[in-house]
């Protein structure tokens, strides 16, 4: 066999190897860019996991205003998500004492915080960072002439909240102070501020006591009559830390955001006064 022939055989074998790694070296990119993908999406599996989640419980008057506090804090702090909780304030109270996850307590009153603090279930003392007043609401057109609180009686039918939530109590302290009595059988009581004002909004009352800023919030679908500063209410909201709260920097961290100055104009563009 010729020099010649035997190399050419060599070089045969060479270039078949050549072609062969480089099939094989396509294979392990391919592979390798497929296993990097999957890599890359566990990765943003993973940051989106690590975000620290916090439940905030608020009374129901706060809903539209704080959606707005915890979006604006969420851009803020990106590796935080805020879960809210509307109800009525001493609803809140209740789920919390039973042992409901929450990490922080917004109500509508300070009541509620001194019931969680006889059971030590609130950090120190509630932070005032809001005032809210109470409104007379009517249906549209106020087709019964109502005018003021003593006109409450023209009415078939008037919506307050639950006689133990804070803005059914603040309808029973600002009657009291206009020496007007409506008997049971005419009212129907709303688990919340909210529901309240839908009784009216829907045509199921004539008229109704709600918070100033679920008025402004129900623009044309009821129509608002305003009580005289002398008499009104002037509802002081809190919030503060729940004790048993497992991301208590954080929870501090939102607390400190809506004491804020943001915070204060955030919650002045939605009608709350400042505290």
């Amino acid at each position: 066999m010729s020099a010649n022939t035997i190399w050419s055989r060599t070089e045969g074998v060479y270039s078949l190897t050549v072609t062969i790694l480089a099939r094989l070296s396509g294979c392990l990119l391919v592979a390798a860019s497929v296993n990097l993908g999957a890599c890359a999406q566990v990765d943003a599996r993973g940051v989106e996991a690590k975000k620290t989640t916090i439940t905030v419980s608020a009374a129901a008057s706060l809903a539209v205003a704080y959606k707005e506090l915890g979006k604006q804090f969420e851009q803020m702090n990106p590796a935080v998500k805020i879960r809210f909780n509307f109800a009525s304030s001493s609803s809140l109270v209740n789920q919390i004492q039973s042992g409901a996850p929450s990490d922080v307590l917004a109500a509508a009153d300070l009541t509620s915080f001194y019931r969680l603090r006889a059971k030590r279930a609130v950090v120190g003392l509630p932070k005032v960072f809001a005032h809210n007043a109470m409104q007379l609401i009517v249906k549209p057109g106020n087709p019964l002439g109502i005018t003021s609180i003593t006109d409450l009686n023209k009415a078939k039918t008037v919506s307050l909240c639950a006689k133990t939530v804070p803005c059914g109590i603040y309808a029973r302290q600002l009657l009291s102070r206009s020496s007007v009595m409506i008997a049971e059988s005419k009212i129907t009581r709303g688990v919340d501020a909210t529901a309240s004002l839908n009784a009216v909004a829907n045509g199921d009352a004539d008229a109704g006591i709600v918070y100033a800023t679920d008025a402004l919030s129900a623009k044309k679908r009821v129509r608002v009559i305003a009580i005289p500063g002398a008499t009104n209410i002037k509802a002081a909201y809190g919030i503060g830390v729940i004790r048993a709260s497992k991301h208590g920097v954080v929870a501090e961290r939102f607390v400190a955001f809506v004491l804020s100055s943001q915070g204060k104009r955030i919650l002045s563009s939605y009608g709350f006064q400042a505290p």
